[in-house]
């Protein structure tokens, strides 16, 4: 797919206009050419500073895409970095399902579309493939999609070689941090002690499973039920029926597809004795779950972020919340909030104390990174180049990046874990109002 960029003197059209132009993307009746237009106040393209995007941009990655749209416009609208504005050029990497596809795509960002910076998902294994084009071109990466730990680790390992990759999600033992951390939380507040969990057959979870078997003993609980289902499942009734059998009090789901939903459902309508608490469920945990469950997920706990909740968590929360939802009439979601953020804050200020795009100078302004984000109070980068986390999810020392447990209380995503987050925010962790263990909590 071929994208150009169409740079327009924005001086010369009205808000309305600009707006409408901003908003185009235009597809070819020949050749399958794609353009994406940026207003960029007349200044030519070799006078702006270049932010390659890499997503899958027909699916998952479209409202990420937005949030980096949104980004940019709101950074030229305040003059730019170091004075020059700012082009957003955009490659499809089909969410990565084929590397072929995906590395052609990120190649043609440095090698023919010339950005100077690019940010992309590159989750999973996807991460190596990254570390490895970027080092031969010498180009600064942020990362948005969770991965394996080695891959930062590899900037530890091979300094001068890696030192152009950074990662702004998660790693795996940041995400399972958040999933342990949110048990002993929910024994604490409820006594609970009997766990299962309920994972999709992929590889993204491999990992947090086998943390779960090896911490929930050594912690004193009791792992009584261990589930997998296969893609594409929508009847989840001999999954809940094993779990309740097993006398499960808190059940960990573990699902990044729409299989989410159905699963909601399903715990709703058999009225499950379980407690949905600390897991995963992307689309159940998207603002847009309660209305897709037909409110059938109130009561159920999943890590978010709080641009999407719609918690006051910074400065910046609400107000980013509300121009993406000005801007695209829509709520803004996790990967919306993360290249926003990525973009409007994180690049955005190391380039301003930089005081250049040269990388190197840029590498060691991102290193020393402390900014607040939608999402942050304090944005930190650890010296492998992941997202500093706390020392644990329910001591968010220093401010740096929590996850966040909301759980859906009549219509609203409320933060209830870590507890002093919770008490912050003056609430309480609520439970259905059918029969199940939180009957018996004194």
């Amino acid at each position: 797919m071929i994208r150009e960029n169409i740079v327009f003197d924005s001086q010369a059209l009205t808000k309305i206009q600009s707006i409408i132009l901003i908003a185009i993307i235009a597809v070819a009746a020949v050749g399958g050419v794609v353009a994406y237009i940026v207003l960029n106040d007349g200044v030519q393209s070799s006078e702006t500073i270049k932010i390659g995007f890499l997503e899958d941009l027909d699916g998952f990655g479209k409202t990420a895409y937005q949030g980096a749209i949104l980004a940019v416009e709101e950074i030229n609208a305040e003059g730019g970095i170091l004075g020059k504005q700012v082009e957003l050029i955009a490659e499809d990497d089909d969410g990565g399902l084929d590397s072929v596809t995906f590395t052609n795509a990120l190649t043609k960002l440095i090698t023919s579309d010339k950005v100077d910076f690019i940010t992309g998902g590159a989750g999973g294994q996807l991460g190596f493939l990254v570390q490895d084009v970027i080092s031969q071109h010498k180009i600064i990466f942020l990362a948005g999609g969770s991965g394996p730990d080695e891959i930062t680790q590899r900037v530890l390992d091979d300094y001068e070689k890696y030192k152009y990759y950074f990662s702004m999600a998660w790693n795996n033992t940041c995400g399972t941090l958040g999933i342990t951390d949110s048990t002993l939380h929910i024994r604490d507040m409820t006594g609970f002690n009997k766990i299962g969990y309920l994972a999709e057959d992929l590889d993204w979870n491999k990992d947090t499973m086998e943390e779960l078997d090896d911490f929930l003993p050594e912690n004193g609980f009791e792992l009584v039920y261990k589930g997998r289902f296969p893609l594409g499942t929508v009847d989840f009734s001999s999954y809940f029926a094993a779990a309740e059998a097993a006398g499960v009090e808190v059940l960990i789901p573990m699902i990044a597809t729409e299989a989410g939903l159905p699963f909601a459902k399903e715990y709703y309508d058999r009225q499950s004795p379980m407690l949905i608490f600390g897991g995963i469920d992307l689309m159940v945990s998207d603002p847009n779950g309660w209305e897709w469950t037909d409110g059938k997920c109130n009561h159920m706990d999943f890590g978010e972020l709080p641009t999407t909740a719609g918690y006051p968590f910074t400065s910046k929360t609400l107000q980013t919340r509300n121009e993406y939802m000005n801007r695209w009439g829509e709520a803004i979601t996790m990967g919306a909030a993360a290249y926003y953020d990525g973009i409007r804050f994180i690049l955005a200020d190391a380039i301003e104390r930089a005081g250049t795009i040269e990388t190197e100078a840029v590498i060691k302004a991102l290193e020393t990174t402390s900014v607040e984000t939608s999402n942050a109070r304090n944005f930190v980068f650890t010296p492998s180049h992941a997202l500093m986390m706390g020392k644990d999810a329910n001591d968010p020392n220093e401010d740096y990046p929590i996850i966040i447990g909301f759980q859906w209380q009549d219509g609203v995503q409320v933060p209830v874990d870590p507890r002093k987050i919770m008490e912050e925010a003056g609430a309480t962790i609520t439970f259905p109002d059918w029969v199940g263990p939180w009957d018996n909590i004194n």
